[in-house]
């Protein structure tokens, strides 16, 4: 069970996720009217982005005003209650942008070098993914339970790749993948496939670097549905982000061992 604190916290996150979409999806209809910026190779940012930040924002700060905040849009919030959200407004923007409805709301809650809750919405399907440290993940109000294969060869592992890692580690991790027998699967959102690792959609996921927006929540997903994610101090991860491996128990050792032959600089 999780504390009262973390309780409280979950559900007003839910609410405001939902919320966050509802607004998201509007623009979702309209994308032909976004003002988009292109901030590096294959990464967009409209004002969509920016407001449906913004409004996860205010609503924190009314709620929550001693809280800090991380998001991937706009400048951190110092807080002084030891607890620190983090939010992507728009993860997969790539999509968001060309109509195709594989985006999601990300929001994560940190609190002593831990995540403690994550809660991923997509909103074309209305799929809600959330959790906190103690009570499991669920999809939508039913459990989640990570993929029970035993081989890369059985099932589908998901991929991430970006503009901050040299394109050699991603080609590499699907060659050794593909070399075992595996098929790898992408759909451009980072907490959407990791989301799927979660419900045992996916066996597993691999990806060289990803920022803390992207992955703290869902890799608590995975971790409550019974997956196995590496150690990491999500006080780092806020700051300078890192490297993440997912999956189900029966495929995470060779996925690990993949990635520490296919990462190296």
């Amino acid at each position: 069970m999780a504390d009262l604190e973390i309780q409280a916290r979950l559900d007003f996150a839910k609410k405001l996720t939902k919320k966050a979409g509802e607004k998201a999806i509007v623009y979702f209809e309209t994308i032909g009217d976004l003002i988009v910026q292109q901030k590096g190779a294959q990464d967009l940012v409209s004002n969509a982005d920016l407001e449906v930040e913004v409004f996860i924002r205010e609503c924190i700060a009314e709620s929550y005003p001693d809280d800090g905040i991380v998001g991937e849009e706009h400048a951190n919030v110092e807080g002084n209650s030891g607890y620190t959200w983090v939010i992507d407004p728009i993860d997969g923007t790539a999509n968001f942008l060309t109509a195709i409805p594989s985006w999601c709301v990300v929001l994560a809650c940190v609190h002593n070098d831990q995540t403690k809750l994550g809660v991923v919405y997509e909103p074309s399907h209305n799929e809600m993914f959330w959790g906190a440290m103690g009570t499991g993940a669920f999809l939508n109000g039913k459990p989640m339970k990570v993929s029970t294969s035993t081989s890369l060869d059985v099932g589908s592992t998901g991929i991430g790749m970006n503009g901050r890692t040299a394109t050699k580690l991603t080609v590499s991790y699907i060659e050794k993948l593909v070399e075992r027998g595996g098929i790898f699967y992408r759909n451009a959102s980072g907490a959407l496939m990791l989301s799927y690792v979660a419900a045992g959609r996916l066996i597993g996921y691999a990806e060289p670097h990803m920022n803390a927006w992207d992955c703290l929540a869902a890799q608590l997903l995975i971790a409550e549905a019974g997956g196995c994610i590496e150690n990491q101090s999500a006080n780092d991860m806020l700051i300078s982000g890192g490297r993440v491996v997912a999956s189900g128990p029966g495929v995470f050792e060779e996925m690990v061992k993949i990635a520490n032959e296919a990462y190296l600089p």
